[in-house]
């Protein structure tokens, strides 16, 4: 292990904590610097019917790279920023000018604020507080944040605002005032690099998200959407305007312990079409997550039967390709998984609150070949890094799908989808 690319730990977010130390002295001074909605030129308008959408084109994969993200604009004049795509944390952020630790990017890659902190009594402070209350001595301190990971890694800075320039599915530009975090102490666990992108662009379902922003500002329906490609890139819209109007199965959102991410469930795990006793998973659905992580008892029993579905295959183990937990090889080297697909057998998530709502996953959506040439499993026991019980469906299994958070209508959805075109405007 040791390679970014080969990251095996989720980024979903599982807690914001604050107030925290003070922003270094000297560094820049805070200033409330409201909201405001720009338009480049007069022509431009947002419809009766709640603006438009923002599509971004992805880039990445899930091997060897190991993560998506999308390049975007911030500030005036606009600087471009690489950030990974994240729906399992609310915080949005880029690596900070600052005195800095744990921040990777070259100087002229860091974004530097300009008298455009946000203060505690700011409503973009509140709001990525929600439901707590900034605990401030003082209403124009510096907003403080942190953010801690699931993989133990963790973001903390200090909340800032500025413009982010976008063009709408409808043609409309602005470049609407947001709230993002200026990371200056970013901390990765084990003995994985970090991440080579600048921030995290944070689509969770909180307040403080960059989608409930655009929502709150009229410009997008608070919907969020990816269709992430098996052969890399795709594309990330907000707003519903690519959402199609059939074709979609449709679960509510679980609103349980993790009622801030998008998760849903219960389901129960079937393998070649044949329950296999394992029930009642609750599934968060995270872009920020490489790989799939099963509970330790609903990961076993994966294992188990593949490893019995195998028996008699031209597959042996291959221990010694250290890509992912469990690999095999076969009679020669393998080019892609349609080579190897024919041996193993299709998952199937069921959901039971819901009729006839199934999340297939056929093995291209839980294998990866490697450079060496052998398969992997790319589902993961959560239990073994430190995720404890969560099941997470994580890039690997949402590839080639269209999968949408409405948080509207409190609906996670999925389609099989051809993400490799990204939609014209």
């Amino acid at each position: 292990m040791g390679d970014k690319r080969q990251r095996m730990m989720a980024l979903t977010a599982f807690l914001f904590l604050g107030p925290l130390a003070t922003f270094p002295a000297g560094c820049f001074s805070a200033a409330n610097q409201p909201s405001q909605l720009k338009k480049k030129s007069p022509q431009t308008t947002v419809s009766n019917r709640l603006g438009s959408s923002v599509v971004f084109p992805v880039q990445g994969n899930v091997y060897p790279i190991g993560y998506y993200y999308v390049n975007i604009n911030i500030g005036n004049p606009p600087k471009l920023y690489d950030l990974d795509i994240d729906t399992g944390s609310d915080v949005t952020w880029v690596q900070c000018d600052a005195p800095c630790t744990g921040c990777t990017k070259p100087r002229d890659r860091l974004y530097k604020p300009k008298n455009n902190l946000v203060p505690c009594a700011d409503p973009a402070c509140i709001a990525m507080y929600a439901p707590e209350i900034p605990k401030c001595k003082d209403p124009n301190d510096q907003c403080d944040y942190e953010v801690n990971y699931a993989d133990h890694g963790s973001s903390f800075g200090v909340l800032v605002k500025d413009n982010f320039p976008i063009r709408l599915y409808n043609g409309s530009s602005f470049s609407p005032r947001l709230a993002f975090g200026c990371g200056y102490d970013q901390k990765y666990s084990g003995s994985h690099p970090p991440p080579s992108t600048a921030g995290v662009l944070g689509l969770g379902n909180g307040k403080g998200s960059i989608v409930s922003q655009l929502h709150a500002l009229g410009l997008t329906q608070n919907v969020v959407g990816h269709c992430l490609s098996g052969r890399g890139g795709g594309f990330l819209f907000i707003g519903d305007d690519l959402v199609p109007s059939s074709g979609i199965i449709w679960t509510p959102i679980s609103h349980n312990s993790l009622e801030y991410h998008y998760s849903s469930g219960p389901a129960e795990l079937l393998f070649g079409g044949k329950p296999t006793g394992v029930k009642g998973l609750f599934i968060v659905f995270d872009s920020g997550s490489s790989y799939t992580y099963f509970n330790a008892q609903a990961y076993q029993t994966t294992v188990n039967l593949l490893r019995k579905d195998l028996t008699g295959k031209p597959l042996k183990d291959a221990p010694e390709d250290k890509s992912l937990p469990i690999c095999w090889k076969g009679p020669k080297s393998f080019k892609s998984v349609g080579d190897v697909k024919d041996y193993f057998k299709p998952l199937v998530l069921s959901f039971t609150n819901a009729r006839s709502v199934q999340l297939q996953l056929p093995p291209e959506a839980y294998l990866i070949v490697t450079k060496q040439g052998n398969v992997c499993l790319g589902i993961l026991n959560s239990a073994e890094v430190g995720l404890e019980n969560r099941n997470i469906i994580g890039d690997i299994s949402m590839q080639d799908k269209m999968v949408i958070y409405n948080n509207e209508k409190q609906l996670i959805g999925w389609t099989p989808a051809n993400c490799d075109r990204l939609p014209k405007f």
